[in-house]
């Protein structure tokens, strides 16, 4: 028996063994007439077991997770899978051949568009693909993504609260196993049409990730990631080899690294400028402050006799995601402070999804 998706020829979705497309995206414009964007897919399957939905370059501009599935998709034999490995390195292809968060073919955000129209816009089929046809195809969902080019977030897993006690306990056992240094928490159905959003009201357990950023790698977060990415497969229980090492306490929280640290994002967590002008972070990232603690200072450009402007911390907590390019105008996110639960995770928030 086989199993086809229109828009993805070639891959049979029920085959074991190694293969390698691409979701076809139409397009027509003026250099273009039907033409289509090819966005990758690698499907490597060893037989029964979980679907594992893992995807990077949702956003161009964050390269961590691209290497890491490129890496994946190249280093893995079908016969190491137990179950099955949906890997989509580059989604947005678009943004990621540009290197910007969201791409000139239609400026769409990807991670905002779920679930999409499978008869609109380059960005709305891929998002109608995904959540349409492969999340509920799908047992588990990461979705890899960091700071980007505008910012520089603490190395972490990233999950919306809830919806259920049971996607919620299933949450934090994945951010256990995955054990980077922190994990942002964030109300449930935080952005509309996010991917996350998606995995929530289809019931599918998912992690996202926010591992740093400032428009490159960083080695020893990639390398973090790696280890941590290969635990988490072991969890779900896609991985043999990983699985094992989990199973015999070898895996997740490894007596080398400490425990995940829990921090909250709240709508008090951003620090917005009220000037434009030039940004200079008064803090780290990770540094902890406490409410009135100065945190960020502005210059002006041109008004060579006007002071700068001191920013300050809403709250006690985190430095958490640190703006990156210097110039700001009125309403920029200079930095987000957030609510340090220590290496407890906070009790899920169960809404209706």
């Amino acid at each position: 028996m086989s199993m086809h998706i229109p828009r993805i020829p070639g891959i049979d979705f029920a085959a074991v063994g190694r293969q390698l497309g691409y979701l076809e995206i139409e397009h027509s414009d003026n250099e273009n007439d039907a033409a289509v964007i090819p966005s990758p897919i690698a499907v490597l399957s060893g037989g029964d077991g979980p679907t594992v939905l893992l995807i990077a370059g949702t956003h161009g501009d964050e390269y961590e997770g691209q290497i890491l599935l490129q890496e994946l998709i190249r280093s893995l034999n079908p016969d190491e899978v137990t179950g099955r490995l949906i890997i989509l390195p580059a989604l947005n292809i678009s943004a990621v051949r540009e290197g910007r968060r969201v791409s000139t073919v239609d400026r769409a955000n990807l991670n905002r568009a779920l679930p999409g129209r499978a008869d609109g816009g380059p960005t709305e089929q891929i998002a109608s693909i995904v959540a349409e046809e492969l999340i509920p195809m799908a047992d588990f969902v990461m979705d890899i993504h960091s700071g980007g080019i505008a910012s520089e977030y603490v190395p972490s897993a990233f999950v919306y609260q809830g919806p259920t006690p049971e996607l919620w306990a299933a949450k934090t056992a994945a951010v256990a196993a995955f054990n980077v240094p922190y994990s942002v928490v964030v109300k449930p159905m935080l952005k509309a049409g996010s991917i996350s959003g998606a995995a929530d009201r289809a019931g599918v357990p998912m992690i996202s990730t926010e591992l740093g950023g400032r428009g490159t790698v960083s080695l020893q977060i990639l390398n973090r990631a790696r280890s941590g990415l290969r635990s988490l497969l072991g969890h779900w229980g896609v991985l043999k080899d990983a699985a094992a090492s989990v199973a015999s306490g070898a895996g997740s929280q490894s007596n080398a690294e400490a425990p995940t640290r829990w921090i909250q994002l709240t709508a008090q967590s951003p620090v917005h400028s009220s000037m434009a002008g030039l940004f200079e972070p008064v803090v780290e990232l990770g540094q902890q402050v406490m409410a009135g603690d100065l945190v960020a200072r502005v210059h002006s450009v041109e008004e060579l006799d006007r002071p700068s402007k001191d920013f300050f911390a809403p709250m006690d907590g985190v430095v958490a995601i640190v703006r990156h390019p210097t110039l700001v105008n009125v309403g920029t996110t200079l930095v987000n402070i957030a609510v340090d639960h220590g290496t407890i995770p906070p009790k899920g928030n169960h809404v209706p999804s």
